[in-house]
């Protein structure tokens, strides 16, 4: 545990990396929003999104079996679990920024460590830490950036912070099938220099200050704000969680359903991931936009919609438009749905960060708890209907059809969002 030089308490946000007294300068929103961009590209967009254009590749090398392959893409879902279960327990001892550092720390040292595949354990060990990374990035990064920006800017800074994801994604896609060429061990590698040079741009720009204190506004009537554990916030955590469900079929199994299912091969796969990768750089600005305008509730009910039409479309129309045409689309969600829960549990739990990190906290742990219990239950699906990838994506659409409708039962007579209240002007981060 930190703690500051003259007292016995938890050191504040405030004495990070000052080598001294004095409180550390406030940094610009557009340098801490690049730091959360950094993260999301390392912990996620390649911890995770990195691996699956390496699917088919690693079976066609011997290096694991295709079942085994399969299952190792699932520890990284597990992984993400585990972080995310982790993320409140340790940001109480630690302050975030320096967990955030360690988890790209971690993701980057995961990747050398696929360079060399031991053994099945080894491989499974290291990415269950890459995820276990991207868990703690994805409960802290957002909820440490989010306070230091302006309230009317939250779906833009949001949306700006996790477009990381689908930059790895397009990375990956772009990167992967080039650097496969000279083999596998020398694509692990570069992988792990793009996370380093990533983490070591990040690192010293994460808020080393408390944020300003918004000013508290008198709620209206009619408008009361919802508590951390009421049946709403609870209900979008499952709705969260059912989300997670359907977009597992198109992370973990759609280049390989491209490649070796739809037999197109390894460049066809990838070329598909590169418009899954587009649609995720896209989609969290488009999604942060349109809920600054319309606010998070309306526009997290049409991600629902529109997600289950696009995961869909793999069950019924496999030609290449189609699959274009989804995997944009699913791609945009992936991300995209990320800022428009975060910023639907802000407009419900207002002036109380407390109770915003331990919702958003709750949201994500639901999400991936379904996320891996999915991942493995597909992949027990396609072990056992040998290699057969339609029923996926019809489950898959089926899950988040039920979050929508669970989603309107536990706010149809729910509490109304508050609008927060600006803090004055002077308070505001400054912008770079």
């Amino acid at each position: 545990m930190l703690r500051a030089p003259h007292e016995g308490r938890r050191m504040a946000d405030g004495d990070l990396g000052t080598g001294g007294g004095e409180p550390a300068r406030p940094l610009g929103t557009a340098r801490i929003t690049m730091a959360g961009l950094c993260a999301a590209l390392v912990g996620i967009g390649l911890g995770r999104f990195a691996y699956t254009p390496l699917i088919p590749a690693l079976i066609e090398a011997r290096w694991f079996s295709a079942s085994d392959v399969v299952y190792l893409g699932a520890a990284n879902l597990a992984g993400y679990l585990a972080g995310a279960l982790a993320a409140r327990p340790a940001s109480a001892r630690l302050a975030p920024p320096w967990i955030l550092r360690g988890a790209m720390l971690t993701a980057t040292l995961a990747c050398f460590a696929c360079t060399v595949p031991l053994s099945l354990p080894w491989f499974f060990a290291w990415r269950f830490a890459a995820g276990a990374s991207g868990g703690l990035i994805m409960v802290l990064a957002a909820a440490t950036i989010l306070p230091h920006a302006p309230a009317s800017r939250r779906g833009l800074v949001g949306g700006l912070i996790f477009t990381g994801v689908g930059l790895g994604i397009a990375a990956s896609g772009t990167l992967v099938p080039v650097l496969l060429r000279v083999g596998l061990v020398k694509t692990w590698a570069a992988l792990g220099v793009l996370s380093g040079l990533l983490t070591l741009a990040a690192w010293p720009n994460w808020p080393a200050h408390r944020p300003p204190e918004a000013r508290r506004a008198p709620p209206r009537p009619g408008a009361e704000p919802a508590a951390p554990h009421s049946r709403v916030v609870r209900g979008l955590s499952l709705a969260y969680g059912l989300n997670a469900v359907a977009l597992v079929p198109h992370m973990v199994f759609l280049v390989d359903f491209v490649a070796r299912g739809l037999g197109r091969g390894v460049d066809a796969g990838a070329r598909d991931w590169v418009l899954y990768g587009l649609g995720a750089m896209a989609g969290p600005l488009l999604a942060g936009n349109l809920a600054d305008r319309v606010g998070f509730g309306p526009a997290l009910r049409l991600a629902f919609l529109l997600q289950a039409g696009a995961v869909a479309i793999p069950a019924f129309d496999d030609s290449p438009a189609a699959m274009a045409l989804s995997s944009l689309v699913v791609g945009a969600f992936t991300p995209g749905i990320v800022p428009l829960m975060i910023g639907r549990l802000h407009e419900l739990l207002p002036h109380d960060p407390d109770a915003q990190r331990q919702a958003w906290s709750r949201a994500t742990t639901s999400f991936a708890l379904f996320q891996a219990a999915s991942a493995y239950g597909f992949s027990y699906l396609f072990a056992h209907t040998a290699g057969t990838h339609a029923g996926l994506f019809e489950l898959g659409s089926l899950a988040v059809l039920l979050a929508l409708l669970v989603d309107l039962a536990v706010t149809r007579r729910g509490p109304r969002p508050v609008p927060e209240a600006r803090a004055p002007e002077a308070a505001c981060p400054p912008r770079d």
